[in-house]
């Protein structure tokens, strides 16, 4: 069993992953204060879209755990639990009497999942975090966008989604120590390091070059041609040649393959520094086709291309439809929702996307009354603003 106390997004994200391969995910909102994801974007007939994706696969509870008698119904419920993802302000927990020290007491095995904007160390620990500060401190910001412009964010929960895979990913880890040793542990995942993690070497390019990358649009310094360029009928392309076979293939279908003779075109770098040069032989060939001419052209020449999709063409797409990306999903408010499939697929043991996300404290009397805790008591609780 996961209980999910997160919110907005690494860390119900994470428990989402959890609950796709078959984890029970509980997830505790405050009685009066919903998940915020609930209201986040569009919504339909009242009904918050971005929790039917983020509360997939989660029974819901309402608990004040800044209420004694909410904290000592989240100790019993964790009693038996396996996780605990939460990412509350370090100190927070603590204050309420719910720390490590307090909950390990109680189940020695379970594995404490601590998702915040900055760890729980350090002079930035409890400064309030979100994943567009960690996009802005990790570097990403910096290195994205057009050489001439402004660092620029990504217009979605980059962070936090990268996070949240990590974090499933410690969790699994911790579940698999806890195997061997019987004895659960504290995950301290702050969310400004993971999507370091994924920018590549650019540390160790400065520590052994006091090189830093700079901003360089949708081009690479280690390839070309490389970017976004535009058809006749005003649809896009990504052309990739990280591998200099793609490379030389792109520029004898361009009708430039004298270039490949050029001695700069043989490694990666070296195209690079012609970026120009390449991306105009490049732009000129597709802007007098269409998109599907081009696809079609760069696949009999066994090159690398992809058209640039929005979320209508991804719904037509027979890849995406033959991997099973998109399905719909039941759900008691909206009747079906569709969404992106759980992330991979595993032979034996395929995820599965049961529901999408529940009401607010929908199951709050089934999961408290597993614990014992009688209808008139519940009643009560709710009465005192506990429930």
């Amino acid at each position: 069993m996961v209980v999910d106390l997160a919110t907005l997004f690494a860390g119900p994200l994470a428990a989402a992953f959890l609950g796709d391969f078959g984890a029970d995910v509980i997830k505790v909102e405050h009685p009066a204060k919903p998940d915020p994801s609930r209201g986040h974007g569009p919504s339909r007939d009242g009904v918050g879209l971005w929790w039917k994706v983020l509360g997939r696969n989660k029974r819901t509870v309402t608990v004040n755990l800044s209420d004694p008698e909410g904290a000592e119904l989240l100790r019993r419920l964790l009693a038996d639990a396996d996780v605990l993802v939460e990412n509350f302000r370090p100190g927070t927990l603590e204050r309420w009497g719910l720390g490590p020290a307090e909950l390990h007491a109680v189940n020695p095995r379970l594995v404490i999942t601590r998702i915040s904007g900055f760890g729980q160390v350090g002079p930035y620990a409890r400064r309030p975090g979100f994943g567009t500060l960690a996009e802005a401190m990790s570097g990403f910001a910096a290195a994205t966008g057009e050489p001439d412009g402004p660092p620029t964010l990504p217009p979605f929960g980059l962070a936090d989604s990268v996070s949240a895979l990590a974090a499933a990913y410690a969790v699994m880890l911790a579940l698999r120590a806890r195997d061997l040793t019987g004895v659960g542990q504290v995950v301290d995942l702050a969310i400004i390091e993971p999507i370091m993690a994924m920018l590549g070497p650019q540390i160790t390019w400065y520590d052994q070059l006091g090189y830093v990358q700079p901003r360089l649009g949708n081009r690479s310094n280690n390839n070309a041609p490389r970017n976004t360029y535009r058809c006749a009928d005003g649809r896009w392309v990504a052309v990739s040649t990280s591998a200099q076979s793609i490379a030389e293939r792109v520029m004898r279908l361009v009708g430039r393959a004298e270039l490949v003779d050029e001695p700069w075109f043989a490694t990666g770098s070296g195209r690079a520094a012609h970026a120009d040069e390449l991306d105009a032989a490049v732009s000129a060939w597709v802007a007098r086709r269409d998109r599907d001419e081009v696809v079609a052209a760069f696949e009999e020449a066994q090159a690398a291309v992809a058209p640039v999709y929005d979320v209508r063409d991804i719904l037509a797409d027979p890849q995406y439809a033959a991997l099973g990306t998109v399905r719909g999903v039941p759900d008691e408010e909206l009747g079906e929702v569709r969404m992106q499939n759980v992330p991979f697929r595993l032979t034996d043991t395929p995820g599965e996307i049961r529901h999408a996300g529940r009401r607010h404290g929908q199951d709050t009397d089934a999961v408290f009354g597993a614990l014992g805790v009688d209808a008139d008591e519940l009643a009560a609780l709710r009465e005192r603003g506990v429930l």
